[in-house]
């Protein structure tokens, strides 16, 4: 025990201090509203014990939907295209608002989710924000892709916000990328939306499409994702670029 002291109840507490403020933080989150969220896994026969603690520490909306769905056994655009095709069929699963893809290799932050959703309620004029991650290697580029200043539709690696800023680009990688569900309703989008062909990975084949619909993208660069090499392909086995 301290010293003795009288106590007096001061009632309200933090949030209810400064009333407006948390209003204004409330809103900025738009965790008032529905966000509503699909995964999507492409899944091998086993992922990386590092890669499983990163995504079961995941934090999602507080009391909103979340479905997690492993796509076991299919080609990864086959396993995107197919799993998406199942979700705007189901009766509720269709009218949620947005889906997450997550890979095999990738670590995510425990707090990414909850940054992804916050950005895309505070710019609607994004159909995707993704998290930053690279290409596996020393020579690891960001993956994001295209520069949409650029009037001819191209794919180069684009600088990454030293403050964790948002980029826009022209294609995201889906290691870690949260999209409108709504986007796939548009009957102008070319089915299946992600396919893998040689010279196109699923991501840059669906993007070609997105953006000459004018759908647009961007990399929250506060949302770092680590890009596990399990199997030392670029480096020491078990080494995260």
């Amino acid at each position: 025990m301290g010293q003795p002291q009288l106590t007096l109840y001061d009632g309200g507490g933090e949030h209810n201090a400064d009333l407006a403020k948390t209003h204004s933080r409330l809103m900025q989150g738009g965790s008032w509203k529905k966000q509503r969220i699909v995964v999507v896994l492409p899944a091998a026969a086993t992922i990386p014990t590092k890669v499983s603690l990163a995504l079961w520490n995941i934090g999602f909306p507080p009391n909103q939907g979340v479905v997690k769905i492993a796509a076991e056994g299919f080609e990864v655009g086959d396993a995107y295209s197919t799993a998406l095709q199942n979700i705007l069929a189901h009766p509720e699963l269709g009218q949620w608002e947005f889906l997450l893809t997550i890979e095999h290799d990738n670590l995510p932050p425990a707090d990414g989710v909850i940054k992804l959703v916050q950005q895309m309620e505070a710019h609607p004029e994004f159909a995707a924000i993704g998290g930053l991650y690279f290409t596996k290697g020393p020579s690891g580029v960001a993956q994001i892709w295209g520069d949409p200043k650029d009037p001819v539709l191209n794919f180069r690696p684009q600088l990454p916000d030293v403050n964790g800023g948002l980029v826009e680009c022209c294609r995201t990688g889906m290691g870690f990328t949260l999209f409108r569900l709504a986007m796939f309703k548009d009957p102008k989008l070319r089915q299946p939306w992600f396919q893998t062909r040689e010279g196109h990975t699923q991501d840059l084949y669906a993007w070609t499409d997105f953006r000459k619909h004018g759908y647009r993208c961007a990399i929250d660069c506060s949302v770092r994702v680590g890009h596990y090499d399990h199997a030392g392909s670029y480096g020491p086995a078990g080494m995260t670029w």
